[in-house]
């Protein structure tokens, strides 16, 4: 690791009014009831110079400009966007998560990939999700909210690998701003307490998340609520003092596998026992982020790059455009166009679920499901009608065979709460970075005094094969990485950066990023207009998800009528919350230094999109 000198420390840390407090009282630790407005606007677009950022949140973003402002790099803003967003979106971010970040390295034309996705203790096992008294897959909520589904957190190590190979500051200065904004804290809005609604049952289950993040009985904490958190503001103050070391080899990964094997349970809440997990100090400690190289392929004269495996979406992103190859979109009616992108994402998905997980355990034929010549026989099964589900996977093992009949597949029990941010800089520097810690609230297990929520990253592995027979390249074992649906994505024109973008949502992310490529490439939107289209995900099943406004276009009744596609309205319990598929952000360059960042204007309540230098 470089050597910084303190200075860095000091500076940021009077920059952003001080480090972490010694000392907290337990009120102090709660929150405190100010109805009031966070200074300052959040806008969905931001167009000008110097860099620029876009996140779900307006202190996230805000916290990598300032980085940006005072001499970081891309890498460097993105891991303060990113820690800042372990504050304020504290539900599916964070130290006790994981992630993937693609790098686009101005000076060098390069990408890079850093894998920093969780993996299975050592304890684990194919059967692991197993109930051993019935011989059937445990019910996922019962898996999730337990110590089974939390896998060995990667972000920390994630943050620190990425800024000692490529940042231009240190990690101690980058996490400043995060440690600012726990202590100052932030102010409760509607999305929050929908989230908090959404999540009440785990929150009530473990005694540590109930006094972070409820009221005293129990209850969503108010619209209009200053929530603190000053012992994740402690959390992070330790780690900027002593490096990832602290968790992975120090107090805080004893404190987190401490918690993963006794979790701090609030007795009669839940309706079923509260599972222990196996993760120890030594998993922690054997943890690493793998450099991988991006999946690429080219679309429309583009250079398209994404994550590979562990991760699914840069694969199935990437096979769908080559089935979207075969046909000029731009030149059909947008509902046919809509159709061959639905088509082409269950095609997609069918491969997706047959042959990709952790390439250190299964034989992931990348080269064959990123290879045009095996996209044009899946597209030869592309008719004037909808393909019935569960089509099966092909055969992307040359020679390529011709096209083939339907068959098995496994459930998607993907969580859909992520987070994607975007940041350039004015070196060109880009980051496209999904990290997340699964489901809303993860486990639902806060670590006793740490400021954070654990993962349940582990329950992304299928619990069983669909059937005994089929073979499963996503099933749990020892030091695995769970298959993800994450795909934070940059595009290149010529060799230089046109734009990048990435979603959270699951299995839904690649669908989300697929469309918004199509709205931008083939439909010519830009892409802020792409980013708030409505959207549709077809996932080979029967039935594709639909938002709202999706469902109210013209298109949507001529697929339904013509091509013969059965939608199902996005919705659930919380809305508008549950109504939204995806929460995106991207960034486009414009030329001459100059950016448009851009992220939801109405999803979630909108994001932020900031530069350092706006344009009049």
């Amino acid at each position: 690791m470089r050597v910084r000198p303190v200075l860095s420390v000091v500076v940021a840390a009077v920059l952003w009014g001080g480090t972490a407090a010694a000392t907290a009282t337990a009120e102090d630790r709660r929150h405190h009831h100010h109805p009031t407005s966070s200074p300052g606007t959040k806008q969905a677009v931001a167009t000008g110079s110097g860099g620029a950022v876009a996140s779900a949140d307006l202190d996230a973003s805000r916290a990598g400009i300032e980085v940006l402002r005072h001499g970081g790099n891309a890498v460097d803003a993105a891991v303060a966007t990113a820690s800042t967003l372990g504050v304020t979106e504290p539900f599916v971010a964070g130290p006790g998560g994981g992630g993937y970040m693609v790098v686009y390295l101005a000076r060098q034309h390069r990408i890079v990939a850093l894998d920093g996705r969780e993996t299975c203790p050592a304890g684990c096992t194919s059967t692991m999700f197993v109930d051993p008294a019935t011989g059937k897959p445990l019910p996922f909520e019962e898996a999730r909210r337990s110590g089974l589904s939390v896998g060995v957190p990667g972000m920390v190590r994630t943050w620190s690998d990425a800024v000692r190979a490529y940042g231009s500051k240190s990690f101690a200065s980058d996490l400043q701003p995060a440690i600012g904004v726990a202590e100052r804290g932030f102010v409760v809005d509607q999305n929050f307490n929908q989230q908090e609604q959404v999540a009440l049952g785990d929150l009530r289950t473990f005694s540590s998340s109930r006094q972070l993040f409820l009221t005293p009985d129990g209850q969503p904490l108010p619209v209009g609520t200053r929530l603190r958190n000053p012992d994740l503001a402690r959390t992070y103050a330790a780690l900027a003092a002593r490096g990832a070391g602290y968790l992975y080899n120090g107090p805080l990964g004893r404190d987190i596998a401490r918690t993963v094997q006794h979790p701090p349970v609030v007795p009669g809440v839940a309706s079923f026992p509260i599972r222990p997990g196996s993760m120890t100090t030594s998993d922690l400690a054997a943890y690493r982020v793998i450099p991988r190289s991006p999946t690429h392929v080219s679309y429309r004269g583009l250079d398209v790059y994404g994550m590979p495996p562990s991760s699914s979406g840069g694969i199935t992103v990437g096979e769908a455009l080559n089935i979207l190859s075969r046909f000029h979109l731009s030149a059909e009616n947008r509902a046919t166009a809509l159709f061959h992108y639905l088509e082409a994402s269950r095609l997609a998905f069918a491969d997706r679920n047959a042959y990709i997980g952790d390439p250190a355990y299964v034989n992931v034929p990348q080269s064959g499901l990123l290879d045009p010549a095996y996209a044009a026989t899946r597209a030869c099964l592309l008719g004037s009608t909808a393909l019935t589900s569960p089509v099966a996977p092909g055969n992307p093992h040359p020679p390529y065979a011709g096209c083939p009949s339907t068959g098995a597949t496994t459930p998607d029990t993907e969580g859909r709460e992520t987070n994607h941010l975007v940041v350039a800089d004015k070196w060109g520097n880009v980051v496209s970075y999904t990290n997340t810690i699964e489901q809303l609230a993860g486990s639902g297990i806060t670590v006793p005094g740490r400021g954070f929520l654990l993962n349940n990253e582990m329950t992304d592995f299928d619990f069983a094969p669909a059937t005994p027979t089929t073979y499963d390249p996503n099933l749990p074992a020892a030091g695995k990485r769970p298959r993800s649906s994450m795909s934070p994505t940059i595009v290149l024109k010529n060799g230089r950066f046109d734009f990048a973008v990435g979603s959270p949502g699951g299995a839904t992310i690649i669908t989300t990023v697929l469309q918004i490529l199509v709205d931008h490439i083939d439909f010519g939107l830009s892409l802020p207009a792409a980013i708030a289209a409505p959207r549709a995900s077809q996932r080979n099943s029967a039935l594709t998800d639909a938002e709202p406004p999706f469902l109210a276009t013209p298109e949507a009744s001529v697929l339904t009528s013509q091509y013969g596609e059965q939608f199902r309205t996005q919705t659930g319990p919380v809305l508008p919350l549950n109504s939204w598929i995806g929460n995106a952000t991207g960034i486009q360059a414009l030329g001459d230094g100059r950016y448009q960042a851009a992220a939801e204007p109405v999803r979630r309540g909108g994001g932020s999109a900031l530069v350092v230098r706006p344009s009049h």
